[in-house]
């Protein structure tokens, strides 16, 4: 596994999903279905919005251009597979699992990951507003310049995971844990709730300093000049 000096100690690097799909399906069917089962296919600039996908199974998939508006997914299963200019509001993703996937340049508001797995996902450009990690498990995670506002990792457990050119605003670590998680690609650090919860994270000493009020008012220390 690859390692980053910082400062006497190394902080492991995120593993990235590695895909290699192969000739995909045009998919031609209809709406999805719960618990459906969809293999190599590509769904192209289609309207799932408001449908329900529930427990389904996407495996060497690609979504590109898709409408997610209050799409439920809870439960499914994406494997191997790619999201690329998908856009939404309220697309529902609890407890489902997210392993080797790709999400670029997605325009999403208020997604809904709770519970949810990631293992080697790699969330490059886009913009997602009010994204609902509580109580998730992200592993091998690389968040690449996008920008994530007020997303919520309360109750989360983050492992190996890397934040590259990304804004980061209001963001709630309310009691999640952290475990060789690379803050210091940040360009804007904001920090809502759960200052405390730092440990295990790496900053850099910019943004050491921006903290410091907020490390400040949580250890209870007053600054006067």
């Amino acid at each position: 596994m690859a390692r980053r000096a910082v400062g006497g100690t190394r902080v492991k690097a995120a593993f990235r999903p590695e895909l290699r799909l192969p000739a995909l399906e045009r998919y031609e069917g209809g709406g999805l279905e719960p618990d459906g089962d969809y293999d190599g296919l590509e769904f192209r600039e289609a309207d799932f919005a408001g449908q329900d996908g529930g427990g389904a199974r996407f495996m060497d998939c690609a979504l590109t251009g898709c409408a997610l508006d209050g799409t439920r997914l809870s439960r499914a299963r994406v494997l191997d597979s790619v999201f690329a200019g998908v856009r939404g509001v309220g697309t529902d993703l609890a407890g489902a699992t997210l392993r080797d996937v790709e999400l670029t340049d997605a325009r999403l508001g208020g997604t809904q990951l709770h519970g949810a797995a990631l293992e080697r996902v790699l969330v490059r450009g886009g913009k997602i507003d009010f994204l609902n990690l509580r109580s998730a498990r992200l592993q091998d995670v690389v968040f690449e310049g996008c920008v994530l506002v007020e997303p919520d990792f309360g109750g989360a457990r983050l492992e190996r995971v890397e934040f590259v050119d990304c804004a980061l605003k209001g963001v709630d670590l309310s009691g999640a844990t952290l475990k060789d998680v690379d803050l210091r690609g940040v360009a804007s650090l904001e920090i809502a709730r759960g200052v405390d919860r730092l440990s295990g994270a790496v900053i850099g000493t910019a943004q050491l300093l921006d903290l410091a009020p907020v490390l400040a008012g949580e250890l209870g220390i007053r600054v006067e000049d």
